[in-house]
């Protein structure tokens, strides 16, 4: 019998955050591919376009007018997903597996920049600090609303993540309860925390304290860097592709120095890293298939800002959570053949080839200097 090579023969990983396995065959990578191909990301944008409804000073589709804004700046989704209070109340069911819940909240967009043309894979890291400033006044302003009870922020980048304009920008849904994934995540951290307190009550880990996510990054940092799993760290945060990945590129990002539980807790050192690790991971996206690399980026953090009673912070000694910013990309092998959620991934589980150490090998490979401005270098 061959010795097991995780290289070239199938296995399975384990997601502790979601309790769920995914199917690794790094040896289809070998298999020709005629399918569906798309068209290139566009890479050269105007700086302004008059047809776009987030440029500055333009209308937006519903109706309203934007300021001629110089930085970046909020404002309330046109087509929210979720509604303020108060809603409708839902019928009763006509059976009980029929069930339907009543849901309120609200959306908001966050422009990053006035100009058209420009992402976080090019953007100064100052302004970058000014996107990290105003998730933090969104998730502390909406987090602490009646009736809020998750705040999540993500970005959609590129048309193939179903992004309607390639404006930079981000969206901030704020929810009523806590969205399915983020719970599961918070019970699987909460389950390892229990599972994880020794006898005489002192906790495990490499911060003093019993978290799942401070032991992995410390494990993937200290002990398993030689396993090549970490694509970039700087002095408080690393970005790495999980040993479970699902989508071929995919990154957690999140700090491993302290165990932080939001956004809300970063320090101001802590803020000008996360800046700087955000512009090093989408320069490398960029730079592996030079375009401008289409993903879904999503932060998961503790559902809601702790609340400030006459200026003392009331934190909960009940919180599990732990920062974490999950990059989900589609492309697979080029710039235009993506990867398809179908077929064995819809009707059994998750599936990939290339293995997250062939990936994060990749993207440690790419340049920190973004493709269109090597030449401007050299």
């Amino acid at each position: 019998m061959a010795e097991f090579d995780p290289v070239t023969h199938p296995h399975r990983r384990f997601n502790p955050l979601i309790n769920k396995y995914v199917l690794v065959s790094p040896h289809r990578n070998k298999r020709p591919w005629l399918g569906q191909v798309e068209p290139p990301q566009a890479t050269i944008l105007p700086e302004y376009d008059p047809a776009c409804y987030l440029c500055p000073g333009n209308t937006r589709a519903g109706g309203k007018t934007n300021e001629k804004y110089e930085t970046t700046t909020v404002f309330e989704n046109d087509f929210s997903a979720v509604l303020p209070p108060p809603g409708p109340v839902a019928p009763a069911a006509s059976h009980p597996l029929l069930t339907a819940d009543p849901i309120q909240g609200g959306c908001d967009v966050l422009c990053f920049h006035p100009r058209h043309d420009l992402t976080l894979a090019t953007l100064p890291v100052p302004i970058i600090k000014n996107i990290i400033a105003e998730w933090i006044n969104l998730y502390t302003k909406r987090g602490r609303e009646d009736g809020i009870k998750y705040v999540q922020i993500f970005e959609n980048k590129g048309a193939m993540m179903g992004c309607s304009n390639p404006h930079p920008h981000c969206q901030s849904w704020s929810l009523s309860v806590v969205p399915s994934i983020p719970s599961t995540e918070l019970d699987s951290l909460k389950g390892y925390a229990s599972s994880t307190i020794v006898d005489s009550g002192a906790p495990k880990g490499p911060h003093g304290c019993p978290c799942m996510l401070c032991e992995y990054a410390h494990h993937e940092v200290n002990v398993a860097e030689d396993e090549g799993r970490v694509v970039v760290k700087n002095d408080d945060w690393v970005a790495l592709v999980p040993w479970w990945a699902y989508w071929p590129f995919e990154i957690l990002l999140l700090p491993y120095k302290r165990h932080i539980s939001s956004l809300y807790h970063l320090t101001e050192s802590e803020k000008a890293s996360f800046a700087d690790i955000l512009s090093r991971i989408t320069k490398r996206y960029d730079n592996l298939f030079q375009c401008s690399f289409a993903y879904c980026m999503g932060i998961h953090q503790r559902p809601l800002p702790p609340s400030e009673v006459d200026g003392e912070i009331m934190e909960d000694e009940d919180d599990v959570a732990h920062l974490h910013l999950h990059f989900e990309p589609p492309l697979l092998r080029s710039a235009t053949v993506r990867k398809f959620l179908a077929g064995f991934e819809l009707m059994a589980e998750p599936q990939r080839d290339l293995t997250p150490e062939q990936a994060a090998q990749r993207l440690r490979e790419c340049s920190e200097i973004h493709y269109l401005h090597q030449e401007e270098i050299s």
